[in-house]
């Protein structure tokens, strides 16, 4: 095996009935055990990215391989592998956190001890053992936003998708999350991150690509990019390249 976590090779991708792609020839890598960041404006495609690496949408030209796996002919062997916390709430909101746990849980295929155990470790370190038993609708958002990256970590994924992990939280909830995740990638798991917070994104991620209008316009470790333009930090990086104009 080799060391690298992820490649895209000639990705392109348009939704159907459109007249141009969405995402244009994106090549890139990611290194096992990397914290890498993708960012972009509105409209970018990095949603659209994400979805494609984790398998939601399907491939219609170039590849995605994931640990030297093939994301079209070996989808169900990859799904046991990665992880994806999405923007969106991925949960029930009728049932508890530890019944969310539960469910997902066995849906990834782990037994009823080895969920149990992760259970209670995930609701203790995120910070819901006292609100375990209660419906996750009468939550906040921060406390909302932890219930999603429990179910997406419960299976300990060897590599993790996080798409805006932190959007509507408070600046503890915020620190909390990113804590959380450098945890999870001093013990081995790749992040692949993408997020509107470019501090927090700085502080996280040791490379980055970053997209605009569906094409890459800058790809390498951070501090080599932040040297290479004379910028002091990323946001200054993220408006040089792509411009200050609206975009939503």
């Amino acid at each position: 095996m080799s060391n690298l976590a992820l490649s895209v090779n000639n990705l392109s991708f348009r939704y159907a009935g459109q007249s141009k792609d969405c995402i244009h020839d994106l090549s890139f890598e990611i290194f096992v055990g990397e914290r890498f960041g993708l960012f972009g404006p509105n409209g970018a495609g990095k949603t659209t990215l994400m979805s494609l690496m984790v398998g939601l949408q399907k491939l219609t030209e170039g590849s995605i391989h994931l640990l030297d796996k093939d994301i079209r002919k070996d989808h169900t062997a990859i799904k046991r592998f990665i992880g994806y916390v999405p923007q969106d709430f991925a949960f029930y909101s009728e049932l508890s956190p530890a019944e969310n746990l539960d469910f997902f849980g066995a849906w990834s295929g782990l037994d009823k001890h080895t969920v149990k155990e992760r259970t209670a470790t995930l609701l203790e370190v995120l910070g819901l053992s006292d609100v375990a038993h209660k419906p996750v609708k009468q939550f906040s958002g921060g406390m909302k936003r932890r219930v999603n990256l429990s179910i997406g970590v419960i299976h300990q994924p060897q590599i993790l998708f996080l798409d805006e992990p932190t959007v509507g939280v408070d600046v503890q909830t915020r620190h909390a999350i990113i804590d959380y995740l450098k945890m999870l990638n001093a013990q081995g798991t790749t992040l692949v991150y993408t997020s509107h917070h470019l501090k927090e994104a700085e502080d996280l991620c040791e490379r980055i690509a970053l997209i605009d209008g569906g094409e890459m316009v800058a790809y390498d470790h951070l501090n080599q990019l932040l040297q290479r333009h004379g910028d002091n930090g990323l946001e200054d990086l993220f408006l040089k390249l792509t411009g200050s104009a609206y975009r939503d």
